[in-house]
């Protein structure tokens, strides 16, 4: 081939070489021996290469037993490069390509692999078929290997960095000592560390305390974990020293530490960093990573672990001073709330407070039972605005001025307009809201007020649960700050076995939901919770503390009076009816039922539906509030019923002569037809309509 066909088929990048050879420029040879670089010309159609010297070199190939087959420099390679290197070219060839590069491991004489490197034209007819291939062909072994190595040290940055940011994050969402730790030793916590296994242990009064074990360590040894700080021991050791202390070796650390050497044979790692972990010149404490497989640590791993110790200390300084600050604020907090409540006669009470989970402050939540003239009690829930230290020293002064003036005897009305009185007075600018009752468990009467606050819910003996609606007033302060000191009072009637349920807005309050879903929810537990007040207080403490997560205080009261159910051969059933409530005259109907049912008195069961529904539609439709439903069974001298209907009005029922179209006046012909005896009683502030139905009757 001459060389004016080469300029004409070649490009000139492909070409140079070749030519610069053929044309013999002084030290040609040498400077592409030296540059490990030559070039070489395929020609497809007679299957044979032309390699330079330089090329032949580059390919390991003797000049003097090479023979031009392009077999001579596959053949040499392993199989799967072999397979790749004919991969590329099939495909540039067929596919139309003008050009391929490709990069493969070429054996040498000497046993080792050269990275080599080889960069082509294809050469087309007219027609687009190819038939001559040139190209350069270098050794790249330098490149290669040390573009391994720039990758290798990018893979490991990039990974130090990942556990450095991974640890930060984590110890950046930690607030208490326990954050700390479940961070370290939860889910993720050693993988985002890069470490088999970890020991964490802080200073407490010259005495090392073990907070943290996971994974393997030195410390899950008997006898090697908390205790005096010991210098005979690693984590000690690194603690008074100050100094991090990086083991490679098992022989290493007994070397250093003899006292480890009879539990040699209980270790399961290789490698160890012991690091203090210090926060403004004061030890806290120690950390110490172990790791299985490691047995040398670089100068970027040391700084690594460095970093993350320094990151574990100031975590665990802020934690620390949460920590403290917290159990000074939750104290506080508790001194301020009753210690006790005492035992009433006639029910029973259970209160619950918890402190929120989350955040440095406190809220100022509180209740209160307080003991009235004439054997009532007051009852009270409420919650200052704010939560911090402040919030619960205002909630401390403000529960104890209403608690004075609850036991002064004043109605609730007056009770909570003198509270308000007395909040606007102190030096601050914050509110309050309550709710305030009270209650005489001998008759069930209720006198409730409250201000800006939940009102009470009342679960009734066959578990339903009622939401009373309790006309209420501006929170505490804010009304007098307006002038409008008025709270108006609601009379609510609590039968034998009922139960009062006052609670604050951590209860119900869930984080991204509407607060009528978390009554909602309340009013579901109250009803399928269990009926002593203790108990009841148990169940919503578990059920809804968990499932908001109590990120607010809570406080909790239960009142239950105590239940009527006579001697199992007199039964006797309350039942207290809403005028608001459509459903309760059809329930009270069907409760009478199947209280007879259960007692072996449904024979007695029609007559008495009847006269029930009667009685309450009486009450219902001519007074002002509710009624209380009784049912007992009188057994002497003839086992027999006596229904009883209660209301608050004073007007009795007259007796009517209706006409043929008349709709009403028939309820008490009715009663003289059903029962053996009927009459009117007054209650207090109003009348009780009874009857007797006995098996004659």
């Amino acid at each position: 081939m001459t060389d004016s066909s080469r300029r004409a088929d070649g490009d000139a990048l492909s070409r140079l070489p070749l030519e610069r050879h053929r044309a013999g420029e002084t030290g040609t040879v040498e400077r592409l021996a030296l540059n490990r670089t030559g070039s070489f010309e395929w020609d497809l159609d007679a299957r044979t290469v032309d390699v330079d010297d330089a090329g032949l070199m580059v390919f390991g190939l003797d000049p003097a037993t090479f023979d031009a087959s392009p077999s001579a420099v596959i053949d040499r390679l392993d199989a799967a490069d072999r397979a790749r290197l004919e991969t590329t070219i099939d495909e540039a060839v067929a596919g139309g390509s003008n050009s391929y590069s490709v990069h493969f491991q070429m054996p040498m004489e000497d046993g080792t692999h050269q990275w080599t490197h080889v960069q082509a034209r294809i050469l087309r007819s007219e027609d687009g078929r190819a038939h001559r291939v040139i190209g350069v062909v270098r050794d790249a072994t330098a490149e290669v290997t040390h573009s391994a190595f720039v990758l290798d040290l990018e893979k490991r940055r990039r990974r130090q960095t990942s556990i450095v940011e991974r640890t930060t994050t984590a110890m950046s969402r930690a607030v208490t000592v326990d954050d700390v730790t479940a961070a370290l030793t939860g889910p993720g916590g050693l993988v985002g560390i890069g470490a088999d296994g970890l020991a964490l242990g802080l200073v407490e009064n010259s005495a090392l305390k073990i907070i943290a074990l996971s994974g393997d360590s030195v410390e899950v040894l008997a006898g090697l974990g908390a205790g005096r700080l010991d210098a005979t021991l690693p984590l000690g050791d690194t603690i008074l020293s100050g100094r991090p202390r990086f083991i490679t070796s098992l022989g290493a650390l007994v070397q250093r530490y003899p006292a480890l050497e009879p539990h040699i044979g209980e270790l399961k790692f290789r490698a160890v960093a012991y690091l203090p972990l210090i926060a403004q010149a004061r030890p806290l404490g120690g950390l110490a990573l172990f790791y299985r497989e490691r047995t040398a640590f670089s100068a970027d791993e040391r700084i690594l672990c460095l970093g993350l110790a320094a990151i574990v200390a100031q975590s665990l300084q802020r934690a620390i001073l949460f920590d403290e600050e917290r159990e000074f604020a939750t104290g506080l907090q508790s001194a301020m709330l009753p210690r006790r409540i005492q035992e009433i006669e006639g029910g029973e009470i259970a209160v619950r407070y918890h402190s929120a989970w989350s955040g440095r402050e406190v809220g100022g939540d509180w209740y209160d039972v307080v003991t009235l003239p004439r054997g009532r009690i007051g009852v009270a829930v409420g919650d200052v605005q704010g939560h911090d230290t402040h919030a619960a020293a205002i909630m401390g002064q403000l529960r104890i001025a209403l608690r004075a003036y609850a036991a002064e005897g004043h109605p609730p009305a007056t009770v909570l307009a003198r509270a308000s009185r007395f909040l606007a007075e102190l030096d601050t600018d914050r509110f309050a809201t309550s709710t305030y009752a009270q209650v005489d468990l001998a008759t069930g009467e209720v006198r409730v007020a409250r201000a800006g606050h939940f009102g009470p819910l009342i679960r009734h003996t066959d578990g339903r649960v009622g939401v009373p609606q309790v006309r209420g007033g501006l929170p505490l302060g804010i009304s007098s700050d307006f002038g409008d000191e008025e709270y108006p009072e609601t009379r609510l009637d609590l039968v034998p076995g009922e139960t009062l349920v006052l609670y604050t807005d951590g209860l119900v309050e869930e984080p991204g939901a509407d607060v009528d879903a978390g009554i909602a929810a309340l009013i579901h537990e109250v009803s399928e919770g269990p009926d002593g007040a203790e108990a009841l207080a148990d169940h919503l403490s578990d059920r809804l503390w968990e499932r908001w997560g109590s990120g607010d205080d809570v406080a909790l009261l239960v009142l239950r009076r105590s239940p009527d159910l006579g001697s199992p051969q007199a039964p006797r059933l309350h039942q207290y009816i809403h005028q608001a409530d459509p459903q309760g005259l059809s329930e009270a109907r069907a409760i009478v039922r199947q209280a007879l049912t259960d007692w072996g008195l449904a024979g007695l069961a029609d007559d008495a539906e009847t006269v029930t529904g009667e009685l309450l539609v009486n009450v219902l439709l001519h007074t002002e509030g509710g009624a209380v439903l009784t049912l007992e069974v009188l057994p002497e001298p003839v086992r027999r019923i006596r229904l009883s209907v209660q209301d608050r009005s004073s007007v009795w029922p007259r007796r009517r002569t209706p006409g043929e179209t008349s709709t009403s006046g028939r309820g008490l012909l009715l009663l003289d037809a059903v029962a053996e005896r009927w009459g009117i009683e007054p209650r207090g502030e109003g009348k009780a309509v009874w009857c007797e139905i006995g098996p004659d009757a």
